[in-house]
């Protein structure tokens, strides 16, 4: 198993692995987010997060999942540092340029991007909500049950921080054109794909990429147009 990971097709094998994982894992967390704009009481947004944040299951989950963003995180890094240095000379012109655009060529910076984000998120909500607190926690929920107003502190950063809500919407971007190529590449990786199911695994990169990315980005816009 060591000689497995050590190599480079192991690490490219489980780094495909823990991508479908994560991907599972921004599928709910888009689906509990879109409920901030389908509900302005904010009851909805309050109940799902109590429930992520009491829920047994999703405890165990919680770590599983932060190791897996780590390894998926490094894993990434190790690859490309193995690429850089096996061609250390970059291409030099005609369409083999690396263009900015093309996710394929840029899955570790698109990485990176997303990485700040991340971090961003993290400190915004999810500190507050599990380590520090927030008054804004505190508020009456609307719901008549003694949970946390997640709402109400999700909503104020969005209203008030124009900032803020233009990083979520480029995060969100950066998001779904990383899955554009992640999502095939990884059954193309585990050996799940042919020449025959290889467009239609595109097509459906292609189509949970532009999700993800409109579900992400339209969250902190329809706080900027709204409010």
């Amino acid at each position: 198993m060591s000689n497995f990971l050590s190599a480079s097709i192991g690490r490219k094998v489980f780094m495909s692995l823990t991508g479908l994982f994560l991907i599972s894992f921004l599928l709910i967390h888009l689906t509990l987010n879109l409920f901030l704009i389908f509900d302005d009481s904010g009851n909805l947004f309050n109940q799902a997060a109590h429930f992520m944040a009491t829920n047994p299951m999703i405890r165990i989950v919680e770590p599983i999942l932060a190791l897996g963003f780590i390894i998926h995180i490094i894993w990434s890094g190790w690859i490309t540092l193995e690429n850089m240095k096996a061609r250390p000379q970059g291409y030099a012109s005609g369409d083999k340029l690396l263009k900015w655009w093309e996710p394929s060529k840029n899955m570790f910076i698109l990485g990176g991007m997303i990485f700040i984000f991340l971090v961003l998120h993290i400190l915004n909500f999810w500190v507050k909500m599990k380590i520090t607190g927030d008054p804004l926690l505190d508020q009456a929920n609307g719901t008549g049950e003694e949970m946390h107003n997640a709402y109400a502190l999700v909503s104020n950063l969005f209203i008030n921080n124009p900032l803020y809500d233009i990083i979520y919407m480029i995060g969100g971007i950066f998001v779904g054109l990383h899955i554009t190529h992640g999502f095939w590449s990884a059954f193309q990786t585990i050996g799940l794909s042919n020449i025959n199911w290889m467009k239609r695994l595109k097509f459906v990169a292609n189509l949970i990429g532009f999700v993800f990315a409109i579900g992400f980005s339209s969250i902190p816009l329809y706080f900027l147009i709204k409010f």
